[in-house]
């Protein structure tokens, strides 16, 4: 047997012709995501992985679209919201989750890491078939400027504050001094959408399951 190429081999002996299947290593990838943990430098009372917390931040993401279009009127992508935050920290594969007192140490260090996850993001997109690569850079390498983008980061922020509440509700202190910077960071961005989310939803977070109220019209 010999082969002819990169994506055809040719049997002599029975002389068939079958296509060999390229080997891309995009979704593998990704699905390395659980194993990179949140919070290292933190004592947490329940470890949170890249996976679970970019799956968070898409369904935030999501309601702040909705809650943009349905409620206020303005134009919103809901869908390239979820798609953006589902990916916004695949970079993270090659690089790890930086701790935060240490990814916005000084601007240098800013800067450099927005390079390295600039390359990682560009490593991700050689991981995909050709023909996909220029769909997944909208939401591998989105325009920074794109509202959806903005809203992202809003969820992203959200979620941090979800994250401390749920430790303090566990008891675990550790996580007070982060609460309160991650509501004053909400608070700063002054969207609507985040001020809406937080008024009519963030109060269930420190209920109890029991607590939690299913009958509301």
């Amino acid at each position: 047997m010999i082969k002819e190429g990169k994506s055809r081999k040719i049997d002599l002996t029975e002389g068939n012709i079958f296509i060999m299947k390229a080997n891309y290593s995009f979704y593998a990838l990704i699905s390395r995501m659980k194993n990179i943990t949140r919070w290292s430098l933190m004592r947490n009372s329940t470890s949170e992985n890249v996976q679970e917390h970019s799956h968070m931040v898409s369904v935030i993401a999501h309601a702040l679209a909705v809650i943009r279009r349905d409620i206020y009127g303005r134009p919103a992508d809901p869908g390239l919201a979820a798609s953006i935050a589902l990916f916004h920290d695949s970079s993270e594969i090659f690089t790890g989750d930086m701790p935060t007192p240490v990814k916005y140490f000084d601007s240098e260090i800013m800067e450099a890491y927005k390079k390295v996850e600039s390359v990682a993001s560009h490593k991700l997109l050689t991981a995909l078939p050709s023909e996909l690569r220029p769909s997944y850079k909208k939401v591998l390498s989105p325009d920074s400027n794109d509202d959806m983008v903005t809203l992202v980061k809003a969820a992203d922020k959200i979620c941090a504050y979800i994250k401390c509440m749920e430790e303090l509700k566990a008891g675990n202190t550790e996580f007070r001094l982060a609460a309160e910077q991650s509501r004053e960071k909400l608070v700063k961005i002054g969207f609507p959408e985040v001020g809406y989310f937080i008024d009519h939803f963030m109060p269930a977070f420190e209920l109890t399951l029991d607590e939690l109220d299913f009958s509301i019209d």
